[in-house]
């Protein structure tokens, strides 16, 4: 045998054996909400894959040594008013749709080892629980957890085009079940437009992926999460379930299907029915300063991040690190400046209300 054809003959052996590691990866390859975790003994990382994204870009197992506004923390927790994550960028002046598979948790209180979200930030929070699901929604000052101020907004979920999740091997648990620390396997959250809605399904409940449904990312909280959205409002409710996501009733009586167009067709323009507000009970009101009394004072980059460019296919955890900023303190009220015009481009919260003439959270918005 001549050195070339053993050299051939090597290549082709190298080239066939990493065709075989990837098809034995693509076979062995879970789907993030197939998987079922358990808080107190989480791997290092959820998603121990690679793909069209990259790998997971943080890490799950979180504690006192990774709890920093720096933090990469992916473990969310919703257990009431006071105690509850959001996911938010981890660079300045992001928009979601570009950074959701990267996305970390922001905290309302220490303990959980991820970033906390700033003083003054929430405007408005209610906490609500039903016979499905726990859900709080609200207002924020969405600058101040690192979303740019002009965002109209993006759906975070454990599903994502790939199955591996946005956040890539985010996670989602919560103790208001059964009073220890139970996955939420089926979640949506809605950032942008100066609102938010975490939404934890119940696992023990037969319809959880339903009333967490991930597939009406383009029409946000109010369709997927409707609640009051009270400004400087601090609550916590018991409640009824509401109607599954895109599920109406018209005025003829008859149950309807929404059907979200695809974004290639442009932008919502109009829907054909106003969601249910569920009706609540047994609300227990909060003040702002005692509830999130840990919070750190808010500060905010006087930089651009120069990273936020990605198409939502193609957000990869190979991102530049967060640029060296000066920052300043800021004092923050109740004023919500992130209601954006114009027609839906995400979620448009306040988008979709533009394209209609219509009035969000106080903001008169004009298309």
């Amino acid at each position: 045998m001549t050195r070339s054809s053993s050299f051939l003959t090597i290549a082709g052996l190298t080239s066939s054996l990493s065709t075989l590691v990837y098809l034995a990866n693509a076979q062995s390859f879970i789907p993030l909400a197939s998987q079922s975790f358990t808080y107190t003994n989480l791997p290092y990382q959820a998603d121990p894959n690679d793909g069209e994204r990259g790998r997971q870009s943080g890490y799950n197992i979180c504690n006192s040594t990774t709890e920093n506004q720096e933090s990469l923390c992916q473990t969310a927790i919703i257990n009431s008013l006071d105690d509850f994550c959001l996911w938010g960028p981890q660079h300045p002046n992001e928009v979601i749709g570009n950074v959701e598979g990267e996305s970390v948790a922001w905290c309302t209180k220490p303990g959980h080892g991820t970033r906390l979200i700033p003083k003054g930030a929430l405007t408005a929070v209610q906490f609500m629980k039903t016979p499905d699901y726990v859900q709080v929604t609200g207002l924020i000052n969405q600058v101040l957890i690192d979303i740019a101020a002009s965002d109209d907004g993006g759906e975070l979920d454990p599903h994502g085009a790939d199955q591996r999740g946005n956040p890539l091997g985010g996670l989602l648990f919560s103790n208001a079940w059964t009073g220890n620390y139970v996955q939420a396997v089926e979640w949506h959250n809605f950032m942008g437009g100066g609102a938010f809605c975490l939404k934890a399904c119940d696992p023990s409940r037969p319809n959880a992926a339903r009333y967490c449904e991930h597939i009406y990312d383009r029409i946000g909280c109010n369709y997927n999460a409707p609640a009051a959205y009270a400004p400087d409002v601090f609550e916590s409710c018991l409640g009824d379930s509401q109607d599954f996501p895109g599920i109406y009733t018209g005025s003829n009586g008859q149950t309807s299907t929404y059907q979200q167009p695809p974004e290639s067709l442009g932008a919502i323009t109009s829907i054909p029915y106003n969601p249910r507000i569920p009706a609540s009970s047994s609300c227990t009101a909060g003040v702002s300063s005692e509830l999130y009394a840990s919070a750190p004072a808010a500060t905010i980059s006087l930089t651009t991040s120069t990273s936020s460019t990605s198409s939502r296919s193609s957000t990869s955890s190979s991102r530049s690190t967060r640029p060296v900023t000066s920052t300043v303190t800021v004092n923050p009220t109740s004023t919500n400046p992130n209601a954006a015009s114009g027609s839906i481009s995400r979620t448009g919260f306040a988008g979709l209300l533009g394209a209609v003439g219509a009035v969000l959270f106080g903001v008169v918005v004009v298309a």
